[in-house]
């Protein structure tokens, strides 16, 4: 069945010739939903058309509204509003359309095909020095329902993972185990590996600030003592050994980073996003480095006289950029160059979507010039969703100074503030213990993901746990209760003995509440493929709690089981079940479960 807006633009260029005797192309029609101030259900912008009318706005609609409702079945009416012409569409479109949408498995989404667009998408990104914290979180979730929205408009998508597991962020707590761990280990402490790993690097901070100070003390400038400070210098020569091949430091990196990653699965596992590859920095420095040096050869890049080698930006506008430091070890530019050569020749995607924060803008910027440079035609292949950071109500966290919001721990505290506010709602009665714990874990991340997805990726958000798990207002539980209304009215219809037809062919006269519902649900395929075309979740996401919205409203006015019409009891039946199925959808692309009771 062909969308209304794609046959209303047909209509209309016909009209335009004949009314007027020219043509126009399809990118000349503008139509959007009509405003609800207004009657109808689409609406014609006539002014890119009036050059071609060579008429007023107003007797430009008329005209072409009048030519609609003569030569368009599905037209019903119209009314003008300046340049605006209204078109309302006839119930029986609308409720064929119910019934392609609620026959149609997956209605919404589409297939891939043998030549669908092939779509990397990287995120989480984690460094093995410390756990997963708040902001991972937004970026887990942003790059998992990235990729999940993307899936559902036929791409192929391929989710991957950076793990950045070198460096002297890795070694600072490396260093700091080694002098004031005695042999912890996860097993003896208790302690997740990634929390015990994450506790050194904070040790390190700590020491380190109290070295700097004692310089400045005895006479030494801030920045000079940040240099010379002797842990910061152990940590530097312990990088450099590592670079070496140093069997010692090696084994100790392997052993810290095994805990780390133990306790990342842990994580991911519970946060219920996964990835198809993951690629480590520690195995893509060694190709970055030599594609750098190559660069070096071909006179792409230049070398100070300190041995250090650049690329040299400055004609585009930019900076120079460090590629390999003076003492030959390698930075995240040139780790980055290793990776994305890796993941070419691994998968060969047609865009290569990175999920990173904006503080990142300039390196991403600044990656895919450098690949260019280097002659990679893929470069311009390179994407980055650059979203803004996640703040608390106690304002920015620091890593060093173990001001973050642990992941798991922000998971647990959900999960208690659903149970506790669950409690006071008494919504669970019936359920044994087991099931109220699971409905507790589906609504507690729920509410964290949901909060964290309904933001613009662009913008910068601030995370209010108590808010975000509110059973009332824009937030997941709220479509998570709407959700299991609609399946009680099914358990209820069930107890009844009232079963849907397989299909229908209901003809029967709409309601303006029925109708707002009828059009969102026509409307649900073209916004997945506009949140895919933005990488934007927050389209989903909204209009998920707007056809919430929308449904608890209808549900309000009208019964649907007591309804005595036979034909209007299916048809408000076939429209909850389409209702259900999109939510549903919508969520889970989302990674949002969705309970069938709560």
């Amino acid at each position: 069945m062909q969308a209304i807006d794609q046959m209303m633009t047909a209509k209309t260029i016909a009209a335009v010739r004949e009314l007027y005797g020219k043509d126009c192309s399809g990118e000349q029609i503008q139509l959007q939903k009509t405003r609800k101030e207004f009657e109808g259900d689409i609406t014609l912008v006539v002014f890119p058309l009036l050059r071609l009318s060579g008429k007023s706005p107003e007797n430009t609609a008329v005209e072409i509204g009048n030519y609609l409702k003569i030569n368009c079945d599905e037209v019903a009416g119209f009314g003008v509003v300046k340049g605006f012409l209204n078109l309302s569409i006839i119930d029986s479109y609308y409720l064929s359309f119910l019934n392609k949408a609620f026959i149609t498995e997956n209605y919404g989404f589409f297939n891939a095909t043998s030549g669908s667009e092939k779509i990397m998408v990287e995120y989480s990104s984690p460094n093995t020095n410390k756990p997963l914290h708040l902001g991972h979180i937004r970026n887990n979730l942003l790059g998992f329902a990235v990729s999940n929205i993307l899936a559902a408009t036929g791409k192929k998508v391929i989710k991957t993972n950076l793990v950045n597991d070198r460096g002297i962020h890795i070694c600072k707590s490396m260093l700091a185990w080694q002098q004031w761990g005695n042999g912890e280990t996860p097993q003896s402490s208790g302690k997740k590996g990634d929390h015990l790993v994450g506790e050194y690097y904070v040790k390190f901070d700590l020491e380190y600030k109290k070295q700097v100070n004692d310089l400045v003390n005895s006479g030494q400038t801030k920045e000079n003592a940040e240099k010379i400070a002797p842990l910061m210098l152990e940590a530097q020569e312990m990088l450099r050994r590592w670079e070496a091949g140093d069997a010692e430091v090696r084994n100790l990196w392997e052993k810290m980073n095994a805990w780390v990653y133990k306790g990342f699965d842990e994580t991911y596992k519970r946060l219920g996003v996964q990835f198809d590859k993951i690629y480590y920095e520690s195995e893509t420095w060694i190709p970055g480095k030599k594609t750098v040096l190559e660069g070096l050869e071909k006179n792409v890049l230049v070398q100070h006289e300190d041995g250090s080698v650049w690329a040299d930006l400055r004609d585009k506008g930019l900076d120079e950029k460090v590629l390999l430091r003076s003492d030959g070890t390698s930075v995240y530019m040139t780790q980055d160059i290793g990776t994305a050569q890796a993941r070419q020749q691994d998968y060969t995607p047609d865009k290569m979507v990175y999920v990173v924060g904006n503080e990142q803008n300039y390196h991403f910027k600044v990656l895919a010039i450098i690949l260019d440079m280097l002659g990679f035609p893929w470069a311009k292949t390179l994407h980055h969703l650059s979203y803004g950071m996640v703040e608390l109500p106690e304002g920015k966290m620091k890593s060093r100074e173990g001001t973050v919001v642990d992941a798991d721990d922000l998971m647990d505290e959900m999960i208690e503030t659903a149970r506790e506010m669950s409690k006071e709602l008494g919504k669970l009665e019936g359920l044994n213990d087991q099931e109220k714990e699971d409905i507790f874990r589906i609504i507690g991340l729920g509410a964290l993901k949901y909060y964290m997805l309904k933001v613009d990726p662009v913008k910068n958000m601030l995370f209010n746990p108590r808010e975000s798990i509110d059973f009332d207002g824009n937030t997941g539980p709220f479509i998570q209760y709407t959700y299991t209304r609609i399946r009680s009215v099914f358990r209820k219809a069930d107890d009844m003995g009232v079963r849907m037809p397989a299909e229908s062919t209901i003809a029967v006269a709409l309601n303006s509440k029925e109708k707002n519902l009828l059009k969102m649900i026509h409307e649900f395929p073209s916004v997945v493929k506009d949140a895919g075309n933005a990488f934007n979740p927050s389209l989903i996401a909204n209009f998920i709690y707007d056809m919430v919205k929308e449904y608890n409203q209808f549900y309000h006015d009208y019964s649907i089981l007591k309804e005595e019409n036979p034909e209007i009891r299916d048809m408000r039946l076939m429209l909850s079940d389409v209702t259900a199925g999109i939510l549903k959808r919508g969520m889970e692309m989302l990674g949002i479960e969705m309970p069938e009771r709560m």
